[in-house]
């Protein structure tokens, strides 16, 4: 069995997310699929010390959003997002976000991360302990495989 490691959040839909329409604007969904990859990276222990202790880190190359129905203010969202595949020096981050209420998907996202490294501002090579922390196969694998698990890794909600 295939399986994806799951990360999820909780968040609120608060005033300042809200545009002149009355729902959350494209700019909130956007920071939203941005604020849980980096809570996802902490939680597998890669933060920015770790990224730069590296000397490298990971920067968006290309956002992807399917805005599907509207968040309104006071809606309480999980927003589940993980590494769906990795390449030598980027991934594809997928992100799903959902009405915590009735478990409506709002929004789609899939994301691509390239791996820069800092000093040159050019791309590097993923090295395996992320690739591993994030699920993916080693380099030097079939990076087109899946690393294959028992049941999803369902990391626990964060109340925030």
């Amino acid at each position: 069995m295939h399986a994806e490691p799951i990360f999820a959040h909780i968040i609120e839909v608060t005033s300042d997310d809200i545009d002149a329409l009355g729902h959350a604007s494209n700019i909130a969904y956007v920071r939203w699929v941005q604020d849980v990859a980096v809570a996802h990276s902490e939680a597998v222990g890669f933060g920015y010390p770790e990224y730069d202790e590296i000397g490298a880190v990971f920067v968006i190359r290309r956002h992807e959003v399917d805005y599907l129905r509207p968040a309104l203010r006071g809606d309480r969202l999980e927003v589940r997002t993980w590494v769906a595949s990795a390449q030598a020096a980027k991934c594809i981050r997928m992100t799903e976000i959902r009405n915590k209420a009735d478990g409506v998907v709002l929004a789609k996202a899939t994301t691509t991360w390239g791996f820069v490294d800092v000093t040159r501002g050019r791309p590097t090579r993923i090295p395996d302990p992320i690739r591993i922390a994030f699920l993916q196969p080693p380099r030097g694998r079939d990076l087109g495989a899946r690393i294959e698990v028992g049941n999803p890794v369902v990391f626990p909600a964060s109340e925030s």
